[in-house]
């Protein structure tokens, strides 16, 4: 199988259509001749603009503060040193929700908090990201009643749901991981695809 050059890739650089014979040779740089032509080129990434402003988005999420109830306390718990979230870009938990991108619905949203809950979605920078934390955010969870809202996705629209009740630090980092990996593969937020009800 033989290797592609940078010039099978249609990357007509001044470099790359240097003479290398004749009189009017320049030949090689000396960054080219130490290191050599070969290496050099085996030893670049290629790549395009979107697949690096997703990488990019990915690894820099800031999540916003908004915890109602005991998931709340999983949610904290990521940030300490044991789960140490800041190896995945998502420490900077937010307190404005216009310098935040990912918003973490952590606990059981009452129907008085929807109206809350749905103007801090709409403060928040675009592309943005929704991730319900348990089963009370997912589904109501066990309060299947008057008062609680049975799924955020009424609401806002959730790229991931975490299970559990509550859901230990680990499963929320692993919906972090599962989220970081949709962004990177080029899967547009879930408002994009379904729309956001009102």
């Amino acid at each position: 199988m033989s290797r592609r050059r940078l010039a099978d890739y249609g990357l007509n650089s001044e470099r790359l259509l240097w003479p290398t014979s004749g009189p009017s040779a320049k030949g090689p740089g000396v960054f080219e001749r130490e290191l050599g032509t070969e290496e050099l080129q085996d030893r670049l990434m290629l790549t395009t603009l979107e697949k690096a402003v997703a990488w990019s988005q990915g690894n820099s999420m800031w999540p916003d503060t908004f915890g109602l109830a005991c998931c709340a306390i999983e949610m904290m718990s990521i940030v300490s040193s044991r789960y140490d979230i800041a190896r995945f870009g998502a420490e900077v938990f937010r307190s404005s929700p216009r310098q935040a991108d990912l918003l973490i619905v952590s606990g059981r949203v009452a129907h008085k908090m929807s109206a809350p809950l749905r103007q801090i979605y709409d403060q928040m920078l675009e592309p943005k990201w929704v991730i319900a934390m348990g089963a009370c955010a997912s589904s109501g969870g066990m309060f299947n009643n008057y008062t609680v809202l049975q799924g955020v996705d009424k609401i806002v629209a959730v790229d991931v749901h975490v299970p559990g009740c509550p859901p230990r630090p680990e499963a929320l980092v692993e919906g972090i991981v599962r989220l970081q990996e949709k962004i990177k593969a080029g899967v547009p937020p879930a408002y994009d695809i379904r729309g956001v009800a009102s």
